[in-house]
């Protein structure tokens, strides 16, 4: 599709309430947008869709934690430090722009944003790339990190400082050590959270694709890292477009055509569960309305990849001519528990039951607190956990006469006599696991989007031009349209009472009498709509209606009663409307 198709999409998203640009009246926000009628009912239905798979379909559980979230938890994730883009502040008229996009929008380069700053600094100058806004020279411009977490205070006064969270991943893993216990501490189980999320982008651009609040839908899959992978048979067949890292960076690299089996055996995809949420993905997005000609998913770039990450790989959809992320797909290690079991109070771990008990030796301290209180004050409880720490990490820290400990950057030198060190044999039944997480993240925000773009049709109708959206029935705001043939008591009573008994049967309906039947047709074409039903002076005598198809516009006549069944049928695909006219 071409980026004209992208801007009639956005006419029509405007134009007929799938979305719009928030506060309008009093000149809007940047990357804040609305979802009207139409976009809050798709949006909803990918929502459910999306739960029933990754949540339901998989047995994992869901939660809903708080937007705002103290500091302390992303002082532990690392979001403070390192949760930044790349800022570009023109000299001429001041507009700030994300550095690495105004090199992929003007260049050859397309993975930006994993390049260092300085090498960013010199493709800036090489290729003279100017201010979007004014069009000034950006060379010699100082380009910036600029941290994207908004700030807020929780409390009056000066309160205590919150963030609004960047993703929805934090609020599971800080509640670890209770989702555990309702787990039952038994390795793998997962826990889904489908909210909104925030991040101050320097430069929001193309509608819902990049915003600053905007839905992801999570799952974070807790494994034990010496356990069994996953069952590969229920994907190993599934056909998947892969963008390798290494064909990337090949002179003349290209998609590759596999399958998940194919890509486990010979190591494309590194990370077996990595491997089963991309075929779960694949077949998921298909379902809701992706088209796969548009589709595939790109290995992360060493520089792109987070540190901590095993591998990464991202679903991403072409809109407009171009490739945008729609999820991803990451192996974090033990990295998040990890950091939030050293920063708090809490045990980030479960415990794992050997086969048989083992003896094994255990270092040790049980230091003299008649000698570390008075010689250390307030910091003697430091001091023992740094002694505790120490023992289980280095032994020969203790084979000296002294041994140091590090407490907030200064050293402590403590005698090893007073620290009660020893190695001892013990029977043990099991161990405590720090878990690994995998991690599919979706974003609901651009997927919305990348449906209706892939959605959009033109064609002609009886001679007349024609705008429609070919959704899928699972995710169509609504399924069905009820009209009267024409403005008539009777006949508006009888579509009314249909309308009112399709929706007692846990359908979406619209009844719309306003105009020619035509032009209803089209209305309802436009916004997607499945199925119309249409109530004529016939139907007093045969008790029938007639039932048009959106993408075709062919017409059967259908018993009244049969109405209920035939369209749930139609829309859980277990008919074809082929079928009818049979």
């Amino acid at each position: 599709m071409s980026e004209d198709t992208g801007e009639k999409v956005v006419e029509l998203a405007k134009r007929r309430g799938y979305f719009f640009r928030s506060s309008s009246a009093y000149g809007g926000v940047g990357g804040f947008y609305t979802f009207g009628p139409q976009g809050a009912a798709l949006k909803g239905n990918v929502e459910e869709a999306w739960r029933d798979r990754f949540a339901v379909g998989e047995g994992h559980m869901e939660i809903d934690a708080p937007t705002i979230m103290p500091e302390p938890v992303f002082e532990a994730s690392g979001h403070l430090d390192t949760f930044d883009d790349m800022l570009v502040e023109c000299p001429d008229c001041g507009e700030s722009s994300r550095a690495d996009h105004v090199v992929e929008d003007n260049t050859e380069y397309e993975d930006a944003e994993s390049f260092p700053i300085p090498e960013v600094e010199e493709i800036v100058a090489e290729y003279e790339l100017v201010c979007p806004e004014c069009g000034a020279p950006l060379a010699g411009a100082a380009i910036e990190e600029f941290n994207l977490m908004f700030e807020t205070q929780v409390g009056p006064g000066d309160g205590q400082p919150g963030y609004l969270r960047p993703e929805t991943a934090q609020g599971i893993f800080v509640e670890f050590p209770r989702l555990k216990e309702y787990a039952r501490g038994q390795l793998p189980f997962g826990v889904t959270q489908v909210g909104r999320a925030y991040r101050n982008e320097i430069s929001p651009r193309r509608s819902i694709i990049r915003t600053r609040e905007f839905t992801q839908a999570e799952l974070e899959l807790f494994v034990d890292p010496e356990g069994d992978g996953p069952d590969l048979s229920a994907v190993e067949d599934v056909p998947v477009r892969l963008y390798p890292a290494s064909e990337q960076q090949a002179e003349e690299g290209d998609e590759v055509e596999t399958t998940v089996g194919e890509a486990v055996a010979d190591g494309t995809i590194a990370d077996p569960w990595v491997a089963y949420f991309l075929g779960v993905a694949r077949e998921w997005y298909e379902s809701v309305g992706v088209d796969m000609d548009r589709f595939r998913f790109r290995q992360h770039l060493a520089g792109e990849r987070a540190h901590y990450a095993a591998d990464c790989w991202d679903a991403e959809g072409e809109v407009g001519g171009n490739w945008i992320e729609l999820a991803g797909f990451a192996h974090r290690g033990d990295y998040d528990l990890s950091k939030h079991q050293a920063h708090s109070d809490e045990r980030f771990t479960v415990f794992r039951q050997y086969d048989e008990p083992k003896t094994v030796e255990r270092a040790a301290v049980d230091p003299d607190m008649s000698y570390l209180g008075p010689e250390f004050g307030g910091d003697a409880g430091d001091i023992v956990s740094g002694l505790e720490e120490l023992a289980e990490r280095d032994r020969a820290a203790f084979e000296d006469e002294t041994v140091t400990v590090e407490i907030d950057g200064e050293s402590h030198e403590i005698p090893v006599e007073k620290t009660g060190f020893a190695v001892e044999e013990r029977t043990e039944s099991g161990e405590h696991v720090v878990p690994h997480v995998i991690e599919p993240s979706f974003g609901v925000d651009r997927l919305v989007y990348t449906i209706l773009e892939h959605a959009y049709r033109e064609d002609e109708v009886d001679g007349e031009e024609r705008t429609y959206l070919e959704l899928d029935p699972e995710v169509a705001p609504t399924f069905v349209g009820v009209f009267p043939l024409q403005s008539d008591a009777e006949l508006e009573s009888e579509a009314e009472g249909i309308a009112a008994s399709l929706r007692a049967e846990g359908l979406s309906v619209t009844y719309d009498d306003s105009g020619a039947i035509g032009r209803r047709y089209r209305r309802q074409d436009e916004v997607g709509t499945p199925f119309c039903v249409t109530v004529d002076y016939e139907s007093r005598e045969d008790s029938a209606v007639t039932l048009r198809e959106r993408d075709s516009t062919d017409q059967v006549r259908l018993p009244i009663d049969d109405l209920p069944g035939t369209l749930s049928a139609l829309r859980e695909g277990d008919l074809e409307f082929g079928e009818l006219s049979g």
